[in-house]
C-alpha cells in the first residue's frame, strides 16, 4: 500500500471555504491587539508574509496534483480557495496597517527576495518548504484558538480575522502533506524523511529570527527600542502567551517516523468558533476557483 493510502486524514473531513470580508470600513489601531504593541506587531509582521507566501503554497501544491485520488483533488481545490481568500484578507489587513502609519516596505521587500529565490528552485523543493510552513501555520493556529486570552480586547474585526484564518489553517493542514506523499510515492521512507526534515531545519533557522526582526522593525517605528523591548519580545515568544514555547513539542513531532499533521485531530478547536462564520460558508465547487476580488 502507498503512504498516501495510509494517510490518517479523517475520511469525514470537510474543508469548507468561508468567504468573509473583514474591516473594509474600519480603521486599524497600531496596537490593535488590546493596546499591546508586542502582540500587535507579532501578528502584523506575520501578516506581511501571507499574501505572497500563500500564493506560493497554492502553486507548490497545484504543481503536484496530477494523478491524485479524487478525495485529495477535492481537498486541493478547497485548500486553494481558502488560501486565495486568506491572501485577499491579509492584503486588506496589511493595507490598514499602512494606513495606521506603519511603513511595511522593508518587510515586503524581504518577502519579495524570498519569492525570487523560490522561483529558481525545483517544484518538489517548494513543496517541501510548503509542508514545513503549513505545519508552522497549523501549530500557531492551534495555539491561537486554544488560548481564549489571545484575542481578548482585540479590535473586533481584526481579532475575528485571525480566528477565522486559524480555523481554516487547521482544517486544511494535511492537504499539502498528502500531496507530498503522492508526489514522493516512489521515494523510500528514509529519503522522504531526510528531505523533509532537512527542509524543516532550514525553515526554522529563518522563521523565528525573521519574526523577531520584523517585530523590532515595526516597534522601532513606534519609538520602542533597546534591551527592554527585546526582552518583552522574547517574553511574548517564550513566556506569555509563549507562542514559540508552545510550538516546540508540535514542531518536534514533525521529525518522528510516521508523522502526519492529522495524527493529532484538533477539529474540536474549529467547532468552538465555526458558528461565528457559518453565514460565510461557500458552496462546494468541482472546479478550481477563480481569483476572488477584494
Amino acid at each position: 500500500m502507498s503512504s498516501l493510502s495510509l494517510s490518517p486524514t479523517p475520511a469525514d473531513l470537510s474543508i469548507t471555504p468561508r468567504d468573509r470580508r473583514f474591516g473594509r470600513d474600519d480603521p486599524q489601531g497600531r496596537w490593535w491587539l488590546n493596546g499591546d504593541p508586542i502582540g500587535s506587531v507579532f501578528h502584523t509582521a506575520l501578516s506581511v508574509t501571507f499574501p505572497k507566501g500563500e500564493a506560493m503554497f497554492i502553486e507548490a501544491v497545484k504543481a503536484h496534483r496530477d494523478g491524485v485520488p479524487d478525495k485529495l483533488a477535492r481537498e486541493i481545490r478547497a485548500f486553494t480557495q481558502q488560501e486565495v481568500i486568506h491572501s485577499r484578507e491579509h492584503v486588506v489587513f496589511n493595507r490598514k496597517a499602512g494606513e495606521a502609519g506603519y511603513d511595511l516596505s522593508d518587510l515586503e521587500a524581504d518577502v519579495d527576495t524570498v519569492m525570487e529565490m523560490i522561483r529558481q528552485r525545483p517544484p518538489i523543493v517548494n513543496l517541501m518548504a510548503t509542508i514545513a510552513l503549513e505545519h508552522y501555520t497549523a501549530m500557531l493556529a492551534a495555539i491561537m484558538l486554544k488560548d481564549p486570552a489571545m484575542y481578548a480586547g482585540a479590535e473586533p474585526e481584526w481579532g475575528a480575522l485571525w480566528k477565522w484564518h486559524a480555523i481554516e489553517e487547521i482544517e486544511h493542514k494535511g492537504v499539502a502533506y498528502d500531496t507530498w506523499l503522492h508526489a514522493t510515492k516512489d521515494w523510500s521512507r528514509w529519503r522522504r524523511w531526510k528531505a523533509k526534515s532537512l527542509m524543516m531545519l532550514a525553515i526554522t533557522t529563518r522563521f523565528w529570527p525573521k519574526r523577531v526582526r520584523g517585530m523590532k522593525a515595526l516597534l522601532k517605528q513606534d519609538g520602542l527600542t533597546g534591551w527592554r523591548v527585546t526582552a518583552r519580545i522574547w517574553w511574548y515568544l517564550l513566556g506569555k502567551p509563549g507562542v514559540l514555547r508552545k510550538s516546540f513539542l508540535p514542531w518536534l513531532a514533525y521529525f518522528m517516523p510516521g508523522f502526519h499533521p492529522w495524527n493529532h485531530d484538533d477539529r474540536a478547536l474549529i467547532g468552538k468558533y465555526e458558528s461565528d462564520y457559518a453565514d460565510a460558508l461557500m458552496p462546494r465547487q468541482s472546479s478550481a476557483p477563480a481569483v476572488i476580488a477584494a
